[in-house]
């Protein structure tokens, strides 16, 4: 439901925004404060989750982005649109740290990789469901009424939540051990810290490509403007068909090992558009990235599960969305200097170095799965009693 919302109101921000006769820097700066939003609340939802239970923390969110999302086509001025993109993405922030918080408590040791890529794919059916219902409503009413609607979601999905969802359901059960006892910020953030460099890279790639790559190949491939619309819907299928089955191998062959072997394959796909000059062929490769690079985050969110005490999975869950943030927020503006001052193709060279650099970090720290060959313990994690 909170997906479906999110991709109407998604949908026709940059429209909206345009309407108001906001400038291209205006905007970028606009998704910079959307993703500061995010990063300055990450910690504080897993201390929210912690203290006052994931349900509250959850409800509290769903209304908090609920306002944003209702105030946003109502304001005039930058200053005014900062504050609710500022409050979209803390609210946004909230809301993914306590479902994932819940999702990898009930998940079991078999399965968190399977769940966190069901929650993965409601999430990117959402999108694709909300980007139809923006699409229907602009044909009979204004932008501003696909703004209300997406709040309205995200009020009813308050009403899912609050009678199906234990009050104190803010942990569970793992693999470390019912009364396992919390760690110190840091040495979470070292125990999940492949997890943090995949969501950091994805974060990155993911804020930068939407921007970018559709520019690079109108500009350098010569591809019609209007081919380029369908490359999100590519991207997201490709995860949808495959992040089940990295979910499985992830679980039988190690998480670290299968979200190396994503990457790898990945970044031969990102190399891709260097050479590629056939629009199929680039529409396969995006798929094909879709599948890999995007299948990553929950297999990584499985990972950080099952080395993760009980008790920090709050915390493990808020370091890991401000690390994600975080790629955000830096991953438009170097990319876009790249770009305008060495090319596309340097551009894409980047992406696929910084990817490089994620598969050569998890061989380097294997021994943070616990299923690694490399691990004497065999469990990747060491607790106290």
């Amino acid at each position: 439901m909170l997906g479906t919302a999110y991709g109407a109101s998604l949908s026709v921000t940059p429209l909206e925004l345009a309407a108001l006769h906001f400038g291209k820097r205006e905007i970028g700066s606009l998704a910079i404060c959307f993703a500061c939003g995010i990063i300055a609340m990450s910690i504080p939802a897993g201390a929210l989750v912690r203290r006052v239970s994931a349900r509250t923390t959850l409800v509290g969110s769903l209304l908090a982005y609920a306002l944003a999302v209702a105030l946003f086509p109502l304001q005039t001025t930058w200053t005014g649109t900062a504050i609710v993109r500022a409050l979209d993405g803390a609210s946004s922030v909230g809301v993914w740290v306590a479902c994932e918080t819940v999702l990898l408590a009930r998940a079991d040791a078999s399965n968190k990789a399977i769940v966190m890529s069901l929650y993965a794919m409601a999430i990117a059916i959402g999108y694709v469901l909300g980007s139809g219902l923006a699409r229907a409503l602009v044909l009979v009413t204004d932008y501003a009424h696909v703004f209300f609607v997406a709040s309205a979601l995200a009020v009813a999905t308050c009403a899912l939540v609050v009678p199906r969802l234990d009050r104190d359901a803010h942990a569970g059960g793992g693999e470390v051990g019912e009364h396992a006892r919390a760690s110190g910020t840091l040495a979470i953030l070292w125990r999940i810290k492949t997890s943090c460099f995949a969501t950091f890279s994805y974060g990155y790639f993911q804020a930068s490509v939407v921007l970018f790559l559709p520019l690079y190949l109108i500009e350098h491939k010569h591809v019609a403007e209007r081919d380029t619309t369908i490359m999100t819907a590519l991207f997201a299928g490709g995860m949808l068909v495959f992040s089940p089955l990295a979910a499985r191998l992830g679980h039988r062959l190690g998480h670290l090992r299968v979200m190396a072997g994503l990457a790898s394959v990945g970044v031969l796909m990102i190399l891709g558009f260097v050479f590629l000059s056939s629009w199929p062929l680039m529409c396969g490769a995006i798929f094909v990235a879709g599948a890999t690079l995007a299948s990553i985050s929950p297999v990584s969110l499985a990972l950080q599960g099952h080395v993760t005490a009980r008790a920090d999975y709050s915390r493990a869950n808020a370091l890991y969305n401000a690390c994600y943030a975080a790629g955000m927020l830096l991953g438009p503006p170097i990319s876009g200097a790249i770009m305008t001052s060495k090319g596309g193709p340097a551009m894409l060279y980047h992406f696929a170095a910084m990817w490089v650099a994620f598969v050569l970090a998890a061989i380097l720290f294997a021994t943070d799965d616990p299923k690694s060959s490399r691990n004497p313990s065999g469990d990747g994690v060491e607790f106290g009693p």
